[in-house]
């Protein structure tokens, strides 16, 4: 990062202190930007760091491309392959795992609380109801705050970032991927308005970073052909795979996967990443196959008999979640409760109607799609039959054609509120917990309900209406088109509907994209995660770099004494330091490179020091001292520190020649380039450093750095809080002013009558 001020407490300005506590951003940025960046992962407020793309190019790094066999080459694109079809494979199988628990768990609470309903113990079958779910959630609720608190929510937002650029400890970590599963489970048993398909895309995610660690020296996975994605690069595209099996594995929509990976994830996509990324979800389709043809014959308990298919409530989660793991867990029994009170109380309002179709023993047919309830035999309480039922079932209820009378309006109209209703207060509860299942079902909640009110001339099929009503609510929350129209297609197979749902989308779209940001967008801004947008904000072309750039900056001379190199890497923050020569070595100063902190770490360790300030000999084998895989990257979340390297008096007074190991072609921008043209290069090359270079050949050869945050709206406004009431603002509705247009509107056609 480009400033070395002293640390200073985060600045909070009049406006801000003013307004509600619930008004404002869940986390504040520093205004110097000079320290590590924090955010919500999760449930929890972790330091962040950028990723690195840059490909390095040094003496070092160049004799080792140089040495490598072509064997090594064709095992390392025969390794990437292995590790797609990896990817699928255990993604297919926990994917299916998830969707066995849930039925099973799920199942049998439902069944019971059905068989106590049917002996007319509608108290002990409330109580059993209401345990049951309770008990569930406080499992999910509990192993997330106190095992892994990055689990939390869908996870969507943080792989979102990821792929964006943004690293943050422990999202991808194996404690993770265990909460994640478990934790889903539970929450979706527990009756909870969430869904699987979120924490499923987390969950694909994080099987594919584990591929991408490297090894692990703890469990002795050191081989020497794991080490060959130990870099930003690889790691990048294995997530992005991972990502689209999650989804491929939550509605086994292989293609969906791809498009949905591509569409609202990825920031960066290569047409080699197509082929891989198709290759795995069609695997994870395969496996799903593989495993419901099994259990096909009853072998595998409930399984089969269901499916396998907001929000200003984070900011007051926000709040609870804050003070503490006692707090969380109250504010989730909390929400349990209310969640089967409401799931539990509300189909005793609803009519009894006869069933159309009188199954054994007065039974209505199957049990996910009617329940008696309470009411007698050869009937059934149609909104019992959605809301005592998990979503994927309650979705293909009505999705369901030719059951234009199985529901009442009455009974439509409530569950549509509930459903939305319960979705908002469910989110932000901390869980793993996801909110594409919710948006469907609401959705085609929505579709039932305006098929009802055009009545039955239109000719209508409530199911059909339903499936386009599922395809606004996505279009106009996740702001996908593509994808999601491919996954609606995949999902009912039914290709008559592709020309509306593909109207429905681009309409829905386009009328949300006038009020706001998709509904991620929003959380990942709401979480403080510094997301690069694809395009920049109108002002920032009214801004040149030198403008944001912010000082003074912390550089080495190409031989730099060993006692400097460590003050400045225990007194700062920063990730990479310019490395300028002077005289001697130099006519004059000039720019030679970037050296990377973990980079200087490594030499200090191997202690490879000079005792005079000067160049290493010619003789001098930078190959028989050190291996490449020496400066190979860390895995996801971890860092290396100074605080562990010891240097004696004597070895603080010596030099190390930084020459071979610096980035000797780092990018670099002049200080006149217009702020937007350097996003732009920034975000689409993916680099995590960008070097400011005077316009004037007798200034200093560097003017500063910048970083992903000098980009962040919040630093450059914090700057120049001039454009805050300028007229360079994105051209969008606000509520205030629809409610004012609406206002204007009322009283023209009063004036008219």
């Amino acid at each position: 990062m480009a400033s070395t001020a002293p640390p200073r407490e985060d600045l909070i300005t009049e406006d801000e202190e003013q307004r509600p506590p619930l008004t404002r951003p869940l986390l504040r940025r520093s205004a110097t930007n000079n320290i590590s960046q924090v955010a919500m992962v999760g449930s929890k407020a972790c330091p962040i760091e950028s990723l690195d793309y840059e490909i390095i190019e040094n003496d070092l790094f160049d004799q080792n491309w140089r040495t490598r066999a072509k064997a090594d080459q064709v095992w390392y694109v025969v390794l990437k392959w292995t590790f797609c079809f990896a990817i699928g494979i255990i993604t297919g199988v926990v994917g299916f795992l998830i969707n066995l628990a849930v039925e099973n768990v799920a199942g049998f609470k439902h069944a019971a609380v059905s068989s106590l309903m049917d002996s007319t113990s509608y108290w002990t079958a409330f109580w059993v109801f209401a345990g049951a779910n309770l008990a569930l959630l406080l499992l999910a609720s509990a192993i997330t705050a106190s095992v892994s608190p990055a689990a939390g929510g869908s996870g969507i937002p943080e792989v979102k970032a990821y792929l964006n650029g943004v690293d943050a400890p422990n999202i991808f970590s194996l404690k993770t991927l265990a909460v994640k599963v478990i934790g889903n489970i539970a929450a979706v048993s527990s009756s909870l308005h969430v869904g699987k398909a979120g924490p499923m895309v987390h969950t694909g995610a994080c099987i594919a970073a584990i591929f991408g660690q490297g090894g692990s020296r703890r469990y002795g996975l050191t081989w020497r052909w794991l080490r060959y994605f130990k870099n930003d690069r690889d790691r990048r595209d294995l997530v992005t795979i991972g990502a689209g099996a999650g989804v491929s594995a939550a509605f086994r929509a292989p293609v969906g996967g791809v498009l949905f990976a591509l569409e609202s994830l990825s920031s960066w996509w290569r047409s080699a990443l197509i082929w891989r990324s198709f290759f795995t979800t069609a695997v994870v389709a395969v496996v799903l196959r593989l495993f419901v043809e099994l259990c096909g014959s009853g072998r595998c308990g409930l399984f089969g008999k269901g499916g396998l298919i907001m929000y200003d409530v984070l900011r007051v989660y926000s709040v609870v979640n804050e003070r503490g793991r006692a707090h969380k867990l109250l504010l989730a029994a909390a929400v349990s409760v209310l969640t089967s009170c409401c799931v539990f109380g509300m189909p005793w309002f609803a009519p009894c109607r006869p069933c159309p179709v009188a199954g054994p023993n007065g039974a209505c047919g199957s049990l996910n799609k009617f329940r008696r309830f309470h009411c007698p035999p050869d009937h059934y309480n149609d909104l019992a039959s959605l809301m005592l039922n998990i979503n994927d079932d309650a979705i293909r209820n009505l999705y369901a054609t030719g059951t234009n009378d199985v529901y009442h309006r009455g009974s439509m109209l409530a569950f549509f509120v509930a459903s939305y209703a319960l979705g908002v207060l469910s989110y932000g509860v901390v869980a793993p917990s996801g909110l594409f299942v919710p948006i469907i079902l609401t959705g085609a909640t929505y579709g039932r309900l305006v098929a009802m009110l055009l009545g039955r001339h239109s000719g209508l099929d409530h199911g059909l209406v339903a499936i386009l009503g599922s395809a606004s609510f996505l279009g106009g929350t996740l702001r996908m088109t593509v994808s999601v129209c491919v996954i609606i297609v995949e999902l009912t197979n039914n290709l008559l509907l592709l020309p509306l749902v593909m109207l429905v989308l681009l309409i829905s779209k386009t009328v949300a994209d006038s009020f706001n940001a998709s509904i991620y967008d929003l959380i990942v801004r709401l979480k403080g995660l510094p997301y690069l947008d694809g395009h920049a904000e109108p002002y920032m072309r009214q801004l040149s770099v030198g403008d944001v750039v912010v000082g003074p900056l912390r550089s080495f001379n190409g031989v730099e004494k060993v006692g400097h190199i460590m003050h400045v890497l225990r007194t700062t923050g920063h990730h990479a330091f310019p490395v300028i020569d002077e005289p001697p070595f130099s006519t004059a100063p000039v720019l030679y490179g970037l050296v990377l902190r973990a980079h200087l770490l490594v030499l200090l360790r191997k202690r490879e020091f000079l005792p005079a300030q000067e160049r290493y000999p010619k003789e001098y084998s930078i190959a028989a001292r050190f291996e490449a895989q020496d400066f190979d990257k860390r895995g996801s979340g971890k860092q290396d520190t100074v605080d562990g390297v010891e240097l004696s008096p004597e070895e603080m007074g010596m030099y190390v020649d930084l020459h071979p190991f610096t980035n000797a072609s780092p990018y670099t921008v002049v200080e006149t380039m217009s702020l937007a043209k350097a996003l732009i290069l920034f975000r689409e090359v993916g680099l995590r450093h960008l070097l400011v270079v005077p316009k004037a050949c007798d200034r200093s050869p560097v003017v500063g750095i910048l970083t992903r945050h000098d980009f962040m709206p919040e630093h450059i406004l914090g700057l120049h809080p001039v454009l805050l009431g300028g007229k360079w603002k994105r051209l969008r509705w606000h509520k205030a002013a629809v409610a004012k247009y609406f206002r204007d509107l009322i009283v023209r056609l009063a004036n008219c009558g």
